[in-house]
């Protein structure tokens, strides 16, 4: 019997509803320039943003595509943590059916997915009940399209050291089951302005270049050196990432797979594209 397939939210209004349209804009966002190629060969995972794909899908979809010509085997599953939790929510999964994409379903690592629920707590979703989340679905075209064969394993996870375990604790499950993995974590980085309620670095150039050059720096120096207990730090004093649980989680699920290297590909903010008083920043991680 067919899996249970979890609409597509966001499709047609923060990504393109159709495969053609979606295929176009991947094409683009690979052979526009701008990202800087890793140096490694050996890629297990990454941090990408997830703001709609007119002003991070470059980013985001090069972090994969970065994956996916890294070489070796294609992975089983394609482990992504996400959601805008705090560090009181609950750890949340899917474990069941399959996402829907353009490009066709992806379906759920059942197996992991039951391995996983014997030894945490999960607030378990199903295809037809379900949190409106961009920060998993907008990546779903981009690891449906380079990555075809692979099942997905999508969980929020909160900013706290026990997901850090979770993240330990899926790399072992996964190896117990024969399974090869890569992991993602979802973070977009500080949201500066009145519309986010920050604003105490001032306006217009000054608080664009502070925002740049020293609080969304200090968080990707984080990142960059695989610190998961300094990012989650970062984000609670500095209001520098909105996922931090996620991104902590996917560096320490990545560091068990044996990433003892990080690099920047990409850097940008939603300024670049749309400049106002009202901006995010956004960055492109492997490792």
């Amino acid at each position: 019997m067919a899996s249970k397939v979890r609409r597509a939210v966001f499709a047609g209004s923060w990504y393109p509803a159709r495969a053609p349209e979606c295929e176009r804009e991947i094409r683009a966002f690979v052979e526009r320039g701008g990202i800087q190629p890793p140096r490694r060969r050996r890629l297990v995972g990454g941090i990408l943003p997830h703001a709609g794909w007119y002003f991070s899908g470059n980013i985001a979809c090069n972090v994969i595509h970065a994956l996916k010509t890294a070489g070796g085997p294609a992975p089983d599953v394609l482990v992504l943590f996400g959601m805008h939790l705090s560090s009181s929510s609950p750890n949340i999964m899917m474990p069941t059916g399959a996402w829907d994409t353009p490009f066709g379903s992806i379906p759920v690592a059942e197996d992991l997915a039951e391995a996983l629920s014997h030894q945490f707590p999960f607030r378990l979703e199903t295809p037809d009940r379900f949190t409106q989340d961009n920060t998993i679905e907008l990546q779903l075209p981009f690891l449906k399209y380079f990555f075809p064969q692979a099942k997905i394993l999508a969980m929020g996870v909160p900013p706290t050291d026990a997901s850090l375990t979770i993240g330990r604790a899926v790399i072992d499950a996964a190896q117990q089951l024969g399974l090869t993995l890569n992991v993602i974590g979802s973070t977009d980085l500080t949201h500066y302005g009145s519309s986010y309620g920050f604003t105490g670095h001032g306006s217009g150039p000054s608080a664009v270049a502070w925002v740049k050059e020293e609080n969304d720096r200090r968080i990707i120096e984080a990142m960059l050196d695989l610190d998961p207990k300094r990012l989650m730090a970062e984000a609670r004093v500095n209001q520098n990432a909105c996922c931090p649980g996620a991104a902590a989680t996917a560096i320490e699920a990545g560091r068990r797979l044996g990433a003892n290297e990080a690099e920047s590909i990409d850097y940008a903010t939603s300024h670049d594209r749309s400049p106002g008083e009202s901006f995010v920043g956004y960055v492109g991680i492997v490792f």
